[in-house]
């Protein structure tokens, strides 16, 4: 059956009232807010289907566009102000979804995700399959689960925020590139960018501590995945109400290529060269600024202030997703 606020709302009211059965009858068409990013890897070629697949599970889809002047969290605040949706769904990638965040808060409507994007990582990380058809299926029939968001200086985000090697693949990789190669682009950028890649130093204030480290990457999770393949930790969540740190303090390039396979699998804190610890705020400061990625977007400078904001969020995903 497929989510509906109302008739769950009738249903626990039932229950606490003691009443043995209750009937919510034909439970109407979920209507949502449909975004879907034009500029995405399967954005342009799947925007249409996105709207059949929403509707052959039960939701009638409005579509919004970001127009000029206008972000795609206004256009999500602009499209929810008549009222009458209960739901946004997002088809994009995580750039997407991370800029669609102030909409989402402001509206506090559940997300949905349609995983049109390169990497897809939020989508992984909460068990979302990539399937147009499937993904649409759990929009319409899975309940809305928490999710947590990391901040840093203010900006919100899902995944990842990276000082250092990321950060400097981000501002390489280019749009275009990502629309062509997919994943394979984050491979071609990084070979290029290795051999150019240098420590820095930086403080990291956490739990009453300051440790120094010289690092060629410090990265913040909130959830599971990143960068197209890249796990924080094997175990984290993004709604386990931690985020997982990690400082990769190798000093030579060719370390970085041996250390791949544990980054997949989010196991880089067996290595000695790597620095981990979960904390719930952190403070980073570096001795210039250095631009910061967030879930594969440059948003922000150090120095860094992170924390957590716990359960800020609605996404419809299974509830055994990772």
């Amino acid at each position: 059956m497929p989510w509906q606020p109302a008739a769950a709302s009738a249903v626990a009211t039932a229950q606490q009232a003691g009443a043995e059965a209750i009937d919510t009858g034909t439970p109407e068409l979920g209507r949502a807010l449909l975004f879907i990013n034009q500029k995405a890897r399967s954005g342009a070629e799947q925007a249409s289907a996105a709207a059949e697949a929403l509707a052959a599970a039960g939701i009638e889809a409005v579509p919004i566009e970001a127009s000029e002047g206008l972000s795609c969290a206004e256009a999500i605040i602009a499209g929810a102000a008549p009222g009458g949706f209960d739901r946004v769904v997002i088809g994009g990638g995580d750039g997407t979804l991370n800029a669609a965040i102030p909409g989402l808060l402001q509206t506090g409507l559940p997300l949905g995700i349609l995983p049109l994007g390169t990497a897809n990582d939020l989508a992984r990380s909460l068990g979302i399959p990539t399937e147009l058809e499937a993904a649409a299926r759990v929009i319409a029939t899975e309940a809305p689960r928490p999710v947590d968001l990391g901040e840093v200086n203010g900006h919100p985000y899902f995944n990842v925020a990276s000082i250092g090697f990321s950060a400097e693949l981000a501002a390489e990789l280019k749009a275009e590139a990502k629309k062509r190669w997919g994943r394979l682009g984050y491979g071609v950028a990084a070979l290029g960018l290795l051999r150019r890649a240098r420590p820095f130093r930086a403080e990291l204030i956490h739990d009453g501590v300051v440790e120094r480290v010289l690092t060629i990457q410090v990265s913040v999770g909130n959830g599971r995945h990143y960068g197209g393949g890249m796990t924080v930790a094997e175990e984290a969540r993004p709604d386990d109400g931690i985020l997982d740190v990690y400082s990769l303090e190798v000093t030579r390039w060719w370390k970085l290529v041996a250390l791949l396979p544990w980054l997949r699998r989010g196991t880089q804190g067996q290595w000695r060269d790597v620095r981990v610890f979960r904390t719930t705020a952190l403070e980073l400061r570096t001795r210039r600024p250095r631009p910061i990625n967030t879930d594969g977007e440059l948003t922000a400078w150090t120095p860094a202030v992170f924390r957590l904001r716990r359960a800020a969020l609605r996404v419809f995903a299974p509830p055994d997703g990772a």
